[in-house]
């Protein structure tokens, strides 16, 4: 009896097809490091195939049977329970880096990437940077990319999380910065001491009445790093309030509030924001100086 010849293996290419068109079917939100079913389906069979874009060959080769079942259970996953992609893999990329994610921290997905990318060129001067403060770290992705970016800096990492350190501390000793980055878990400015060059933040900005208006895919990371009162500017609202004193004197802001820009303008009508525009897309950062910022008792509260 002749043995029945192999089935041949789907190559990449044809993988990626087939989950793209499934996740498309499957009515998935992409929002959390892709922005279509395509660029998703090729994360997930790039990463558990440990394949490098940079493989011009990644695409025909032919996919591993586990692989192929490994990524029926993850696509099941994320159709069905509207788990995001990178928390199925534990893993994400931020500013060129890779970084450990799950369900303790949000997602990495700031346009912080490309301002951080440009050394926050124009407005800083890389060399004048020794000291930057992070309020708000999760899973360190900023204070990492900030400490790469400004290689003679040390960082102060914050969050009120302790989870949320526990996974900073995981990629801070991914990325061997141990001796450059300090995590401290408190709330905002408490127990910070020094002052800054550079203090950037990604605090939680979503109104509270439209969280339940989110993709489902939102409803998977921690609340806390998303929902910041009535109309979401509670958490900004702090930080703008104090940051004055706790930067030098051609020390800058960079404080990202979404769609809350006008919220925000509108809290602080004296601040001259400088708000960038960003050619990898995204928006609402806003830049502020120290000189224009309010200090702690003329702050509007």
């Amino acid at each position: 009896m002749n043995p029945k010849p192999a089935v041949p293996r789907p190559t990449v290419a044809e993988l990626i097809l087939d989950l793209e068109q499934r996740l498309a079917a499957g009515g998935i939100f992409c929002g959390h490091g892709t922005d279509n079913p395509r660029d998703e389906a090729a994360s997930m069979v790039f990463h558990l195939m440990a394949l490098s874009h940079d493989d011009d060959r990644a695409y025909a080769r032919p996919v591993p049977e586990p692989v192929q079942q490994r990524l029926e259970e993850l696509i099941e996953k994320r159709v069905r329970e509207r788990i995001p992609a990178p928390y199925l893999l534990k893993e994400a990329w931020f500013a060129g880096l890779c970084f450990h994610v799950d369900h303790r921290v949000l997602i990495p997905r700031s346009p912080f990437a490309e301002l951080i990318g440009s050394g926050f060129a124009p407005w800083l001067r890389p060399a004048s940077v020794e000291r930057i403060l992070e309020i708000g770290t999760g899973s360190g992705c900023i204070a990492i990319a900030c400490a790469m970016a400004f290689p003679h800096s040390t960082v102060v990492a914050t969050d009120i999380s302790a989870q949320a350190l526990e996974v900073a501390a995981i990629n801070r000793a991914r990325h061997g910065l141990e001796q450059r980055i300090e995590l401290l878990q408190t709330d905002i400015f408490v127990g910070v001491e020094g002052q800054f060059d550079l203090i950037v933040t990604n605090p939680p900005y979503v109104p509270e009445q439209e969280i339940s208006r989110l993709p489902a895919e939102y409803r998977h990371e921690p609340e806390l790093a998303l929902v910041s009162g009535p109309d979401g500017m509670e958490s900004p609202r702090r930080i703008l309030q104090d940051a004055a004193q706790y930067l030098t004197d051609h020390g800058l802001l960079a404080i990202e509030v979404g769609a809350g820009s006008q919220v925000l303008e509108d809290a602080f009508p004296n601040v001259p924001f400088v708000w960038p525009e960003f050619e990898q897309g995204g928006s609402g950062i806003a830049l502020a100086w120290k000189h224009d910022l309010p200090d702690s008792e003329t702050a509007e509260r």
